[in-house]
């Protein structure tokens, strides 16, 4: 049976960085009301939200007291108080993704458990509970020390290439990663709604700054054989129907240079690299997620047009009030989308936006990237 659509629907959102802004964004459309948790009084989201709260996003009080009159309640941002989430969940408010879900992905040695125990590919690893074991794997490197919590866009995460790197270590729970000899990075969004219907996103390939081990370019569609297309997808509709998640989940994978797809690590939210979907597919993943989240017939993830995304990063040596150079000139150019992100201090690698450019032809969409790259800086007055 059909039912009514239900206007004026309060979401709840952990979190007001720019992932709650874009979703903000396309939840108008929807007549869906926007209610903000977030730490920072200058968050992303806390101009354009309907509502907005101050409070930490890791205490139980403020988590639960901000989530028990909200008709769904939903992330931006994994570190968060699950215990919270759990309690609000056993009296009824829903919440996607699930508390269990959210435990799971906070923890980067469930996640590997969780992959061994399903059968879906990724690197060999072991865990370790403080750096003293180091020693006991010296015939396990090269590997990449992550830790198992609170890590954050290349933050916790440590290349071990020879014993004398053990000093580099940190203290705590940690996974040991056999280093991947990878071809490309790719990611898959894919999204599940309440009913179960599963449907992912055309992969997409990423191209990452190393000296901020941040992701700088993002193609799609990517360069890659169908069959890897068609496996990557599979791959990450496994994933969220495993989980029996609802919502949307950034699925990051390697390829390795003999052919293979490993999983890196999983999402469960929007993600940087589904930014492009704004403009270049007819179902953005913002849009996707409330549509997931609300139980609503999931939407076309089928592209438009060749896309490819630069992220918007502060440069070196720039603080302080934001200035965006070079954006008049940039904004004259067919194809080309900006999206500032609403940040008003700006500090080296800090992501402050991104630009979407599409074109008929992948190879000059990648041109005029450069070109924004070139042209579009993100600096300080100070």
């Amino acid at each position: 049976m059909k039912s009514d659509y239900q206007a004026g629907r309060i979401v709840g959102i952990l979190g007001g960085g720019q992932l709650g802004r874009m979703f903000i964004q396309e939840a108008l459309n929807f007549d869906v009301c926007v209610h903000i948790l977030d730490p920072d009084p200058e968050a992303p989201a806390s101009k354009i939200a309907h509502e907005f709260t101050l409070g930490s996003l890791l205490d139980f009080d403020t988590v639960y007291n901000f989530g028990k009159n909200k008709s769904v309640l939903t992330i931006e941002i994994e570190h968060v108080n699950v215990d919270a989430l759990e309690q609000l969940e056993k009296e009824g408010v829903k919440i996607y993704p699930q508390p269990n879900v959210i435990r799971l992905i906070q923890d980067k040695g469930l996640q590997k458990e969780f992959y061994r125990q399903h059968q879906i590919p990724s690197a060999p690893f072991h865990l370790i509970s403080d750096k003293s074991e180091l020693n006991d794997h010296q015939d396990f490197l090269p590997f990449m020390q992550k830790s198992r919590t609170g890590g954050y866009d290349g933050k916790g995460v440590q290349a071990m290439k020879t014993v004398g790197d053990f000093n580099q270590s940190f203290e705590g729970g940690s996974v040991l990663e056999k280093f991947v000899d990878f071809e490309k990075e790719l990611s898959v969004i894919v999204a599940r709604n309440e009913n179960g219907q599963t449907c992912s996103y055309p992969i997409v390939e990423l191209e990452f700054n190393p000296e901020a081990n941040l992701v700088e370019f993002l193609f799609a569609p990517a360069a890659v054989a169908e069959s890897i297309e068609k496996e990557a997808r599979l791959i990450a509709e496994e994933i969220i129907d495993k989980l029996g998640m609802v919502g949307i989940l950034a699925v990051e994978l390697f390829l390795t240079k003999d052919g293979k797809l490993l999983v890196n690590e999983v999402a469960p939210r929007p993600h940087n690299s589904g930014h492009q979907t704004i403009e270049a597919n007819f179902t953005s993943q913002y849009e996707q997620h409330l549509r997931s989240i609300l139980n609503l017939p999931l939407g076309s993830t089928a592209a438009i047009t060749p896309s490819v995304m630069i992220n918007l990063l502060g440069e070196k040596n720039f603080f302080g009030p934001v200035i965006y150079q070079g954006i008049e000139e940039i904004v004259s150019w067919e194809g080309v989308y900006p999206h500032l992100y609403g940040k008003k201090e700006t500090k080296p690698f800090r992501k402050m936006g991104h630009v979407t450019v599409l074109n008929t032809s992948l190879e000059e969409a990648k041109k005029i990237a450069l070109k924004v790259k070139e042209t579009l800086k993100v600096i300080g007055n100070e």
